[in-house]
């Protein structure tokens, strides 16, 4: 428990005969929690799976009411930020605490293009890879590495290093994201420009080759990929983020707990979901298939990826301002795409039957991050990637929040179920 929150009652555990108070604590919003430490004086752990009930941290970053829809970074809602706000100034509000001034603005802009280049050197990390190699396994490498590059500001103790370290990441993330998409490519390095916005200048390092002098951005693809990156800048204490608390409680450096967090978000369960819509999508194959697949999955013969949510019981709030994207980019390429045409019957079906409205198996946010990736012309490897990316802020938020007050190194416990004691037998007797 801080110093700045204070149980106001307590429910009491009784075991035994004997009485154990549990601090009842309440937060600015949410459900109150309790202090369970008297559980471990009454002789006993808790025992939680998937932390489904645990609050497991204290923290100011980000809300979540998943029976309302309802996500705030900072107490901005998120629909406010991705139609008002440029995801830079997003991460400076996750970072601290409150959107930035103009000249905040202005200066965390600078830093943030200056610190855009990565280590010459680090083009030999590629060149280890595979030209097949999975993007994510290169990102997790790299960003590992990385901390024999910038070891001169690794004290995690001092608020300018943590700070220098923040705007390293954030700025360099994009950089090694497009090099990874570059090298499966076979197509050399582009570097990072100056003048062009942080949205704009990954699609840029993406897209652009030496040869095409005149590339230009398209305002409305940067514009849908800068909301990309603030819907997925922070969730909370999801299975990546709790990754990156769990290894920064160890004293790791920053870059190997931001490659925890890459590694956590790979799972298909996790970051993969929005690619593993389009893998669906593929097994579908045509918009004539749809309805005998949607029959499928209400009889639970196959599962429909992109849909509901584990914490949104109702719709996902970053969702409705994706579709609003989406809808803005199809029309913008005026793309002809069968496997598109299909993600829109899907989208259509599950917005109007009452079996899935019923269950609120709406469209989620990597639903409509998908189909706008596979639009722009990302290849589905570099879905996970591009949320990689984003959320490399909300981890390095949380990592500097952990680190700006005493914690603890993160120690669950278990119920074991194993073996009890036994001698060991010689090889010759078993």
């Amino acid at each position: 428990m801080s110093d700045n929150n204070t149980a106001t009652s307590a429910a009491t555990l009784q075991v035994d005969g004997k009485d154990y108070e549990l601090p009842i604590i309440e937060g600015t919003l949410g459900n109150p929690v309790l202090d369970i430490k008297g559980v471990q004086q009454a002789g006993y752990w808790s025992y939680d799976p998937g932390f489904m009930a645990t609050a497991a941290v204290e923290s100011k970053i980000t809300y979540i009411d998943g029976e309302k829809g309802v996500l705030l970074y900072r107490g901005y809602p998120i629909e406010q930020l991705a139609d008002q706000a440029e995801y830079l100034e997003v991460c400076y509000a996750l970072l601290h605490g409150e959107l930035p001034t103009a000249e905040q603005k202005a200066d965390f802009y600078d830093k943030v293009s200056k610190h855009s280049m990565v280590n010459d050197q680090l083009r030999k990390f590629f060149e280890g890879f595979r030209r097949d190699a999975h993007p994510m396994a290169i990102m997790v490498g790299v960003m590992g590495a990385l901390s024999a590059f910038y070891h001169n500001n690794l004290d995690v103790s001092k608020e300018d290093h943590r700070e220098i370290t923040a705007i390293r990441l954030i700025a360099k993330v994009p950089t090694i994201a497009a090099m990874s998409y570059k090298y499966s490519q076979g197509q050399p390095f582009m570097y990072p420009r100056n003048d062009l916005s942080y949205a704009e200048n990954f699609l840029y390092m993406m897209f652009a080759t030496p040869a095409d002098v005149d590339y230009k951005v398209n305002p409305i693809l940067a514009k849908a990929m800068d909301k990309i990156f603030t819907l997925h800048a922070d969730h909370e204490q999801n299975a990546s983020t709790s990754t990156v608390r769990l290894a920064g409680s160890t004293g790791a450096n920053p870059y190997a707990c931001i490659a925890a967090g890459i590694a956590a978000l790979w799972g298909p369960a996790h970051g993969g979901a929005n690619e593993a819509v389009l893998q669906m999508l593929d097994e579908i194959g045509s918009v004539e298939n749809v309805d005998d697949f949607m029959e499928k999955v209400k009889r639970k013969e196959v599962k429909l990826m992109g849909f509901g949510h584990r914490v949104y019981k109702n719709f996902d709030p970053r969702a409705r301002v994706m579709k609003e994207t989406c809808d803005e980019v199809l029309g913008a390429l005026g793309i002809n795409d069968p496997q598109l045409e299909l993600a829109m019957k899907l989208e259509q079906i599950a917005l109007n039957d009452p079996y899935f409205i019923e269950r609120n198996l709406y469209p989620n946010v990597d639903f409509y991050s998908g189909i706008i990736l596979k639009a722009i012309g990302i290849p589905t490897s570099m879905f996970t990637v591009i949320f990689a990316l984003a959320r490399t802020a909300g981890w390095i938020s949380h990592w500097i929040e952990m680190h700006s007050a005493p914690y603890k190194i993160g120690r669950p416990r278990q119920l074991y179920t194993g073996p009890t004691q036994r001698d060991f037998v010689p090889v010759e007797q078993r």
